[in-house]
C-alpha cells in the first residue's frame, strides 16, 4: 500500500463525497479551496482531502488553459 501523500497546490481534492476542487493554496499550514462558482474558502480538517489528480496529470490532461 503506498502512504498518502498530502494534497499540494493545483492538485484536484476530493473534499467530500463527490464534491472536486482545486488546492489553491497553503497559508500558515492552513489549505484552501476553489471550484468554479465558488469563492476561495479555508479547509477546517485537511485530512478529509483526497487527492483525485495531481497537478502534473491535471497540466498533461489539458486542464489548463
Amino acid at each position: 500500500m503506498t502512504p498518502r501523500r498530502p494534497p499540494e497546490v493545483g492538485d484536484e481534492v476530493e473534499y467530500a463525497p463527490g464534491r472536486l476542487a482545486v488546492l489553491t493554496d497553503i497559508r500558515k499550514g492552513v489549505p484552501y479551496l476553489r471550484s468554479p462558482g465558488i469563492t476561495e474558502w479555508p479547509v477546517q480538517d485537511p485530512t478529509t482531502l483526497t487527492v483525485r489528480r495531481t497537478r502534473a496529470e491535471r497540466l498533461a490532461a489539458g486542464d489548463f488553459h
